[in-house]
């Protein structure tokens, strides 16, 4: 990471500099290769993938949960270097769509912490939702031949998995219940049987 210094005698105009510095570049990199961008929005999902995981960890994930972990790891499965062949060189136009990519997914970022703080699930996995769609148009813009899918093509695949799952849970918890059914009344009928005994 460049580190950015704002040299000035003025604190209050230093101030000012730091605060415009970090509106244009909150992430203190050296901008000149456009293709960083790809490295900064690749790593900002990563870590709020992470803290989503951690979050929902504990319990069974609903299909929700399952499918925008899916397609957080379909947007970042074989993320490019910087230097790789297939990537291409944006123009002015291009890359005024990236900023605008970058700074909606920084402000869903804030919205992520936020939610993160009052444990809200269904607003967190909301959110890692719209990072991802996000970092997908930085993604497609800088490798436009690498095939992405969208998250409604995830949730298909994801509730068939989901409901399929459930099926066989319930299928299991009737089966296990019928046999815990029939044990109790073998315990029963044998219980009778020492009483006459």
């Amino acid at each position: 990471m460049t580190e950015l210094i704002v040299v000035g005698d003025d604190r209050e105009s230093d101030d000012a500099a730091r605060r415009e510095t970090c509106e244009r570049n909150p992430w203190g990199m050296d901008l000149s290769d456009q293709h960083v961008y790809l490295q900064i929005a690749a790593e900002r999902l990563s870590i709020v993938r992470y803290v989503y995981l951690v979050q929902i960890e504990d319990g069974i994930a609903t299909a929700a949960q399952r499918a925008s972990l899916e397609y957080a790891d379909a947007v970042l499965i074989g993320w490019p270097e910087n230097d790789a062949s297939d990537l291409v060189t944006l123009g002015d136009d291009q890359m005024k769509m990236v900023h605008a990519q970058m700074r909606e997914m920084e402000e869903y970022i804030a919205k992520f912490r936020a939610m993160e703080v009052k444990n809200d699930l269904e607003g967190m996995t909301d959110v890692l939702i719209r990072v991802t769609e996000r970092v997908a148009e930085v993604r497609r813009a800088f490798q436009p031949r690498f095939l992405l899918p969208t998250f409604a093509e995830i949730r298909r695949v994801v509730q068939a998995e989901w409901d399929e799952d459930m099926g066989r849970i319930d299928i299991e918890a009737g089966a296990d219940g019928e046999q815990v059914r029939q044990e109790t009344l073998e315990e029963a009928a044998g219980d009778g049987d020492g009483d006459n005994q």
